[in-house]
Order: structure tokens, then sequence, then C-alpha cells
């Protein structure tokens, strides 16, 4: 690399071409054409270089702002309910439906309802016993109304024969079952509407930041003067930290979502051809 001296008359000399004593007595003028601080520090005036530091990391960006922080917390929170809601619910509706199969074998091959009935405890999860007991109550309340009431003195004698106990209402079964199956599927869709909120939501919030933090750049940009890359390049990447933590929040909520919501669709048609089957024994067996 060639040195130049400034002080010098006449053209600049080079470096290799005077004695060594005159090397130790350089001018301050002299000046490195490569590799020199004051060169370095002229190109970075002239903003040919961007000032020392501006290269953040992404934690210096976040706690640079403190809106972004508060935007940041409040979709962590989101992010760890739903992710909470997730792991709980596919739990229960995976020992729903092992418990499902359990009773809709059980009911298949028993051939009282008092036997099925005294399964119910051990399988609780399961939607269809909800189902079941609902029907089963309404079916006992009107075979017992229509039993001999014996509170009005002793029968006759000789005795009536015992006929076959019948069903006043058959639609009265129906209601009960419609009715425990709209509680059974109400109890399955149980906070997953905070996933279809959350997925709905958090792209906003972290859009929010987004443009709070620009906002702030081209402040900034206004209070110096200057389009420095050095200036407005944090507060852009700042903005954009917000946005990728809206949809890391919102991206998994709706995934998740359409995922459960379609399980419950199945538990709901488990339900209705349960209704059937039962109502179909029910007017075979006491009508």
């Amino acid at each position: 690399m060639l040195q130049f001296c400034t002080s010098s008359p006449g053209y600049p000399t080079p470096v290799g071409a005077v004695p060594a004593a005159h090397l130790q007595e350089r001018p301050e003028g002299c000046l490195r054409t490569l590799g020199s601080p004051l060169a370095a520090l002229l190109l970075q005036a002239q903003g040919g270089v961007p000032p020392e530091g501006s290269g953040s990391s992404i934690l210096e960006l976040i706690t640079r702002s403190p809106l972004t922080l508060s935007v940041l917390f409040l979709l962590g929170m989101i992010s760890i309910v739903s992710w909470g809601i997730i792991f709980y619910k596919l739990w229960v509706y995976r020992r729903s439906q092992r418990q499902t199969v359990q009773f809709i074998e059980v009911f298949r091959r028993s051939n009282k309802f008092s036997e099925v009935q005294a399964v119910c405890r051990s399988l609780s999860d399961s939607p269809l016993v909800g189902l079941f007991q609902a029907g089963y109550a309404e079916l006992t309340a009107q075979l017992r109304q229509g039993s001999p009431d014996m509170s009005n003195g002793p029968m006759p004698n000789p005795k009536p024969a015992a006929g076959r106990p019948t069903l006043k209402s058959l639609a009265a079964v129906d209601r009960a079952l419609l009715r425990a199956s709209a509680m059974e599927i109400a109890k399955l869709e149980k906070h997953v509407s905070f996933l279809a909120t959350a997925a709905s939501v958090s792209p906003f919030i972290g859009l929010f930041g987004t443009v709070w933090g620009i906002m702030l750049s081209f402040q900034g940009i206004g209070a110096t003067g200057s389009t420095n890359l050095g200036i407005v390049a944090p507060g852009i990447a700042d903005a954009l930290v917000a946005t990728a933590a809206g949809l890391a929040a919102a991206i998994p909520a709706v995934w998740f979502y359409n995922l459960l919501t379609q399980r419950v669709k199945t538990f709901a048609t488990d339900m209705d051809d349960f209704s059937m089957e039962f109502l179909n024994i029910s007017e075979r067996n006491f009508t």
C-alpha cells in the first residue's frame, strides 16, 4: 500500500523513494489512502459507512420500544392460552372417542337398558352416555306413569293380565335426546371459540405494533433529517418483529380450530346415529 504526504511541496512523493530518516519524521498531515481512522470517519460522516452499533439483535429491537413489548406480551399470552386449549381439547377428544367406542359395544351387546345404565358411570366422558341417560330417564318416567297405581287400594281379584309397558309419546323421548345432544355439543365446543378469536385478532394486534414502529421510524427521520439506513432500519425491524409474532400466534390457532371443529362434527354425527338407534329400539319394544 502506497502512502503520500500532503505537506511536501510539488507532486506527492512515494514513501519508498525517500530515505528512512524522513519516514520517522512524517508531518501530521500525512494520511493513508486505505485503512486510516480519519478517512473512515470522513466516509461515515458522508453516509458511506453505517454508524457503529447499527446492527442490533432481536432482543435489542424488542426492548427498544415499550409499546412493542406490550404487543409482544399480549400476543404471548394469547399464544399460551391457545396452546393450553389445544392440548387439553386433544386429550379430551381422544379420551371421549375411546370411551364412545367402548360404550357402543356395551350398548349393542346388552339386552336391557338397565345393563347399559350400570356402565355409564365408568364411561362418563363419552357424549353418548349423556344422550342415553336423558333418553332412558324419559323412557322410565313414561313407563312408570303407565303402570297400575297401587295408592288407591289393593288390586282387584283376580288380577288383570299384565300387558307389555307402552310409551305415551315417542316424540317426547326424541325431544329429550335432542336436548341432551345440544348440551353435549356445547360441552365439546367449550373454549374452542377462543381459538377462532385468537386467529382473527392476533394478526391485527401485530399489525398495530408494525404501524407504530414505522411511525417511530419516520419520526426519527424527521428529527435527524437523515434517511440513513442506520436510522430507518431499527424501527422497521422492530415493527416486523410484531408482525411475525402476530402470525406466529394466529397460524396455529386457525389450524387447530378447524381440526377441533371437525372433531366436534364427527361427535355430532355419532350422536345423531345413536339417537336414531335408541328411538328404533324404544319404538320396537315399547309401542
